[in-house]
């Protein structure tokens, strides 16, 4: 990361001391924030999450373990067409279903995201076997920062499934995740599992 941090600035070398004692951040913190900020400023992609890796849900600690990748959330969203949100599998996994029009506006996410943390959702997802990340079209409800103002809609990765018992097609459908919901099928982690 840091020679891609020279390229992009020219020469990058790390914060002086003198910072550390005025801020009371470390060297590297403020080295790290600087790399993060130039990082943001290169290729990035939306994503747009629903389940589990959602603020307060069992996954989203991976959305901001920078090891990982970068993250930056934007604001929340939901699909601009219907799909049907399931919780399945002995594990109790949200799966959005890749039936276009059947179920819910389904509530969720939206992050902007660098190549390496995409390449980790890819990976966690499964992606392509378990779950396929393909472009949808996500109406905004809300920006970061911007006091509860939506802005339209954009397109952003969405990771769903096309590939599903068909019998999860009479599963009840959902139009928001929460793995202690009222449902009562909290999401076994993955450590967690036999």
């Amino acid at each position: 990361r840091a020679s891609a941090c020279r390229r992009q600035l020219g020469c990058w070398r790390p914060v002086a001391p003198v910072v550390q004692a005025s801020s009371g951040r470390s060297v590297t913190e403020l080295g790290t924030a600087l790399m993060a900020q130039v990082a943001f400023a290169g290729t990035m992609a939306r994503v747009f999450v629903y389940g589990t890796l959602k603020k307060g849900q069992p996954n989203y600690k991976h959305m901001i373990n920078t090891a990982k990748g970068l993250a930056k959330f934007q604001g929340r969203g939901r699909t601009a067409e219907k799909y049907p949100l399931v919780i399945a599998g002995k594990y109790n996994i949200p799966y959005m279903l890749n039936i276009p029009g059947t179920g819910h506006h389904i509530a969720g996410e939206i992050y902007t995201v660098d190549d390496q943390m995409l390449q980790f959702l890819d990976e966690f997802e499964g992606c392509p076997d378990m779950y396929q990340r393909t472009l949808k079209r996500i109406e905004v409800v809300e920006w970061e920062g911007k006091g509860g103002a939506g802005e339209g809609v954009m397109e952003c990765f969405v990771y769903s499934t096309t590939t599903y018992p068909p019998e999860w097609v009479s599963l009840p459908y959902h139009d928001s995740y929460d793995s202690s919901g009222k449902h009562g099928l909290s999401y076994v982690l993955r450590e967690s599992r036999d």
